[in-house]
């Protein structure tokens, strides 16, 4: 593997395979371009010859180059257990466009040079938008690459959906019914995923459930309240520790932490964010305080579902995406199934039967 400047704290050269986030990562690609100031990250966690890798793509300005680096291939890598877990053939990819510092950059020039590097890998990293991409900027792309997805405006829905199924399953397991009717809720993060899980949950879950609500954006916060009036909101750093049969953590990563484990009162974690576990470590302690972890890549893979299908049609069937997402809950069940009996955290379970599908043995 090829030596990378990334300006870390000591200015040093950093070779990408001793990083720890390096997982013998099929392609890692640096791409710059002076005319458009474009510096970014084109990671390839596995590749399987007969289907494209997939991976969205983030806009975000990071500490240092090496942070970056380190984002793709942790995001990359995640890509591919998500679509293992979810039955999909595609291996898992990661695209980071390191945003620049000034503001002089032409943001379209920028992203049009990028989508031309897509190109050049010849088809074999699809993408689409993440944190920090527009759908101007998606449809920017798409009229340099023909390697972009997420047109359908359907892959936030369908995240929500399987996180809200996710919890269903994780309810049938903890308390023997998958019904939220009177069950509490405490979600962090009111975005498009949040949001949506707040949508499908609100109704269902009927006038008496406690639905704890919270976000770092107080005017987002307000318009909530104003659509959803029985919500109880609170402050951000208040939300784990919440008494409810549910935290849904839907906000950024690393939520699941020494300091966050401590705090949780609820019997199930079953959220939309990625890497919600700073490491395995967080989900033993959960699973040693005998609280339920549903595995994130697991209940968030709605999103890779829906594009996966439009990658793979022509045309929009939303009862074909809606079948092909029953594959989180039914995968869920069996993770479970298997933790209970062997007395493995669910994300230990759920990694271990990703592993074996992405690199080629056969599942047990």
């Amino acid at each position: 593997m090829f030596g990378f400047n990334a300006n870390s704290a000591n200015g040093d050269v950093t070779k990408i395979r001793e990083l720890p986030e390096f997982d013998d990562h099929a392609l890692v690609s640096f791409a710059e371009d002076e005319a458009s100031g474009l510096r970014a990250i084109i990671a390839v966690h596995r590749a399987n010859p007969d289907v494209p890798s997939f991976g969205a793509t983030r806009f975000w300005h990071y500490a240092s180059d090496l942070e970056g680096v380190k984002d793709a291939l942790r995001l990359s890598r995640l890509m591919s257990y998500k679509a293992a877990l979810a039955g999909l053939k595609c291996g898992g990819a990661k695209g980071v466009i390191l945003a620049p510092k000034t503001n002089g950059i032409v943001r379209k020039k920028l992203i049009e040079a990028y989508a031309a590097r897509v190109n050049i890998l010849g088809g074999r990293f699809v993408t689409g938008t993440d944190v920090g991409i527009s759908q101007e900027d998606l449809d920017t792309m798409r009229r340099v690459s023909r390697n972009i997805i997420g047109f359908n405006d359907n892959s936030t829905e369908f995240t929500a959906i399987g996180v809200f199924e996710s919890v269903k399953a994780a309810l049938q397991e903890v308390f023997g019914s998958p019904d939220v009717a009177g069950r509490s809720f405490a979600i962090q993060g009111l975005g498009k995923v949040g949001g949506g899980l707040l949508s499908l949950l609100y109704g269902p879950a009927g006038p008496e459930a406690k639905i704890y609500v919270s976000d770092i954006d107080l005017e987002r916060v307000e318009r909530i309240k104003a659509k959803y009036p029985r919500v109880i909101p609170v402050a951000p750093e208040a939300i784990d520790a919440q008494e409810v049969d549910v935290f849904s953590p839907c906000a950024l990563s690393g939520a699941i932490n020494k300091k966050s484990i401590e705090r949780i009162k609820a019997k199930i974690v079953a959220g939309g964010a990625n890497n919600q576990l700073t490491d395995e470590a967080s989900g033993d302690a959960l699973h040693a305080r005998k609280i339920l972890y549903v595995p994130d890549y697991v209940a968030n893979a709605g999103g890779l579902v829906a594009v996966f299908d439009e990658y793979q049609n022509p045309s929009y069937d939303r009862a074909r995406v809606a079948q092909a997402a029953q594959h989180i809950p039914e995968t869920l069940r069996k993770i479970f199934a298997e933790s209970r009996a062997e007395n493995i955290t669910p994300s230990r379970i759920a990694n271990r039967m990703a592993e074996r599908i992405f690199n080629g043995y056969p599942v047990a």
